[in-house]
């Protein structure tokens, strides 16, 4: 059987790639986002089996063709391409850094300042008749983003990829037959909202994405992200790094920093960890993580109404992920 690569996928969103995207994303500042995993890094350490380097830009290109795939919308399909564009090297980790752990929206604040900086970007826009702040906030196309536990086009895109590359947990006539099943509906506020027409399909959807929900905040997960935190502060604070090269090099240029740190034993320890130890009570003498971090639970319309409310067994899976406890103290034997 055919290993599904981004091409295959992006087809399966988009038949017809729109060409006017093409420039857009051949900018400088688009294109620093092809060396930033979404994985936040763990795909770095063996504690995770994902051995696809899925980037930044292409969750970003996914995104924008399933927005204009269901709006075919200038504005609203920009606005999700740029919406990454401020996400700095391992991602989320660096919301942990910024103590934003649970909302980790952080580094969203600055998405239009790099989208103002950027000549050519502004240029492009100004010659579509396209205002900046038509499109560098999302978060005003329902389409594009909306609140927890709503399915949007990033909160489709995430799980979708996920599932395909990284969790194995769906194969792509899979996604093929999921994404065909969505269609704009009108959820309980009256907002639009992708939604989907058959019980069937959505609850499959529901299933995978709420086994998602739980191992983007495992142990092994919540560890790591806090851990390359934490070693991102040390590094600034020692001097070794900057903020702005978070933003400026490449994941794998930081990687090689670290490694000439008095970092690099600690950072090797955890990149070559097959599992983390967990306690209900204080480990002593070593670093340890004990912290809740974002739930990402989807619990999407099918028919206009919450797939929870009419599906039993939707629920009960959603009730189960949900039910997962982040209470562990998550450790490896270092300190540091």
């Amino acid at each position: 059987m055919k290993i599904a690569d981004t091409t295959d996928y992006f087809r399966t969103l988009c038949a017809d790639f729109p060409d006017w995207l093409t420039p857009y994303i051949n900018t400088r500042e688009l294109q620093t986002q092809k060396h930033i995993s979404v994985s936040c890094g763990t795909i770095y350490s063996d504690l995770f089996k994902n051995d696809t380097f899925y980037s930044s830009l292409d969750h970003s290109i996914a995104v924008t063709l399933i927005i204009w795939h269901f709006t075919h919308d200038k504005k609203q399909t920009l606005a999700g391409l740029f919406h990454d564009i401020s996400t700095p090297a391992f991602k989320h980790c660096v919301d942990f850094l910024n103590g934003d752990y649970i909302n980790q929206e952080s580094t969203e604040n600055l998405t239009s300042e790099f989208i103002k900086k950027s000549g050519d970007v502004m240029n492009l826009l100004k010659k579509e008749g396209i205002n900046l702040s038509e499109i560098d906030n999302y978060h005003i196309y329902p389409i594009a983003d909306n609140d927890l536990p709503k399915l949007s086009a990033d909160r489709l895109e995430y799980s979708l990829s996920n599932a395909l590359f990284d969790y194995k947990l769906l194969t792509l006539d899979e996604v093929k037959e999921i994404y065909d099943d969505i269609e704009i509906q009108k959820n309980e506020f009256g907002e639009p909202e992708l939604g989907f027409k058959t019980k069937a399909i959505a609850r499959k959807f529901t299933r995978v994405t709420s086994k998602m929900a739980v191992f983007y905040r495992c142990d092994a997960d919540r560890f790591s992200m806090q851990f390359i935190a934490d070693v991102l502060k040390k590094m600034k604070d020692d001097g070794l790094i900057t903020i702005n090269m978070l933003y400026d090099l490449k994941e794998s240029e930081i990687i090689e920093i670290i490694e000439k740190s008095k970092y690099k034993d600690v950072f090797n320890a955890w990149r070559k960890a097959k599992k983390v130890n967990v306690s209900l009570t204080k480990p002593k003498g070593v670093y340890y993580v004990h912290q809740k971090v974002k739930i990402r639970n989807i619990d999407p319309l099918y028919d206009g109404q919450r797939i929870s409310k009419v599906c039993k067994l939707a629920k009960a899976a959603i009730d189960k992920s949900l039910a997962y406890k982040m209470d562990n103290y998550v450790f490896l034997n270092f300190d540091f």
